[in-house]
């Protein structure tokens, strides 16, 4: 089983950065890709961005330039920097991990952009 703990959320003014973290633990294999999904209020979870194992980066076009995903393989830790932050940028955050075929979300982090 993997387990996923979020951390870095909170309340910002627009304009402003955040940094979420998403450690994850138990049976983690080496090959796998790690990111972050989000899903406002009355709307379908979306993709943010995504890492593979090498570094290949993936960004929802709505966030390109504004953040930056980043991993560490040896905590097996992901990373969201966010800057540039804007009130449709508010949802909760989820981290995702996908390994052989199987997918595991932590259990989300709010992020609230005010105007």
């Amino acid at each position: 089983q993997v387990q996923l703990v979020e951390s870095g959320g909170g309340l910002v003014q627009a304009g402003g950065s955040l940094r979420l973290s998403c450690a994850a633990s138990g049976s983690i294999f080496s090959i796998n890709s790690m990111g972050w999904n989000r899903q406002a209020p009355g709307k379908q979870r979306e993709l943010v961005a995504t890492i593979t194992g090498d570094g290949n980066t993936i960004y929802a076009d709505s966030v390109k330039g504004r953040f930056t995903i980043s991993r560490d393989n040896a905590k097996n830790t992901v990373y969201l920097q966010m800057n540039s932050l804007n009130p449709e940028d508010t949802a909760v955050y989820y981290c995702r991990l996908v390994q052989r075929g199987l997918v595991s979300w932590g259990q989300g982090t709010q992020v609230t952009v005010s105007s």
